[in-house]
């Protein structure tokens, strides 16, 4: 009996230490810089755009106080464009929505990235991603926290990067985490390759399971908590797209209000039809959607030509664009020097 004893008492611990290391060791990518990480750089050359909008919903500084503070630092329109325009802090349980030129799709590998604006690559505030291909439902990546839950990380605590997955925030300012469309090609009703908004939550890191925010397992999410100040919370810096949908170019066919489209010496010229006099912009935009020029002139009764100097633009498909107060009209050129 003190044998089987002795072999019952062995067994569970050998069993003990053998599992304990699944929750202590390691396991998703590590920090920025180091072999193995997923973290992209913001003037890496696989970003091809950028968010150009977005729409935020702040939360307190601390959630557990019923007389905090809303946040304060930032505003939305410092998320838009290239990381380092600023931050918007979005407070305990707060978000963010971003929104695009055109639609994020499905490519290879990673589809976009968003950064927080760390100082360290372990001091990490923490944000849920979703998104949705209509505006109104959004489909949430599955997130993994394994970062211990027994002891609160303080307002400038530590949180290892390999215990996270699926997380914002999970990298180092200059660094943007990556979301794979791919993981969530089983909703039936998300459209993955017309991604039209994407929206970033706050953790709110407390471990008290009357406020925490939890992960996908169940797992409640350990990080810097509480951080009772304007920048508290998530700090969003930016969102990089890496494939989008390409441009849709309206074929000429479909126009009908462009007369005399012609290229010579360096300018394009053509007349619209107009029976009052109006105000027109006027824009010349490349396969890309990056508008190339711009400008407004007065027509009447399409007696004058419009005239556009392309002597600046590459050889290369380009859409010329013309809008009055009630209409618009499109058609596609090719400019060849």
């Amino acid at each position: 009996m003190r044998d089987y004893l002795k072999y019952k008492f062995l067994l569970s611990f050998y069993l003990i230490i053998g599992i304990i290391p699944l929750f202590g060791v390691a396991q998703f990518a590590p920090s920025a810089g180091v072999q193995g990480t997923t973290a992209i750089h913001k003037d890496s050359s696989v970003f091809v755009n950028w968010a150009n909008h977005c729409r935020v919903f702040l939360g307190p500084e601390n959630i557990q106080n019923s007389t905090s503070p809303t946040v304060s630092a930032g505003d939305s329109s410092m998320a838009v464009g290239i990381p380092g325009n600023g931050i918007v802090s979005l407070g305990d349980g707060g978000s963010a929505i971003l929104t695009f030129e055109r639609p994020i799709r499905n490519g290879t590998g990673w589809d976009f990235a968003i950064f927080e604006n760390s100082f360290s690559d372990t001091f990490l505030e923490l944000g849920l991603v979703a998104v949705s291909s209509d505006g109104f439902n959004y489909f949430q990546f599955e997130s993994t926290s394994l970062t211990q839950d027994t002891f609160q990380v303080d307002a400038f605590g530590s949180i290892n990067p390999e215990m996270l997955n699926n997380l914002a925030g999970k990298y180092r300012a200059t660094f943007g985490t990556p979301f794979d469309l791919e993981e969530l090609s089983m909703e039936p009703d998300l459209d993955i390759n017309h991604i039209t908004h994407v929206k970033i939550t706050d953790v709110i890191g407390s471990i008290d399971p009357t406020v925490g925010t939890y992960d996908h397992l169940g797992n409640i999410i350990n990080d810097p908590f509480p951080t009772e100040f304007p920048s508290s919370g998530f700090d969003l810096d930016a969102l990089g797209v890496i494939y989008e949908q390409p441009l849709t170019i309206l074929e000429s066919k479909s126009v009908k209000n462009i007369n005399n489209l012609i290229i010579e010496n360096g300018f394009l010229s053509c007349y619209l039809n107009a029976f009052d006099r109006q105000e027109i912009d006027v824009s010349v935009i490349d396969f890309y959607g990056k508008k190339t020029c711009e400008h407004k002139r007065v027509i009447y009764e399409g007696i004058n030509p419009i005239k556009i100097n392309l002597s600046d633009l590459k050889n290369g498909i380009y859409i010329l664009n013309i809008s009055t107060n009630d209409s618009n009209y499109s058609q596609k050129f090719l400019n060849i020097k």
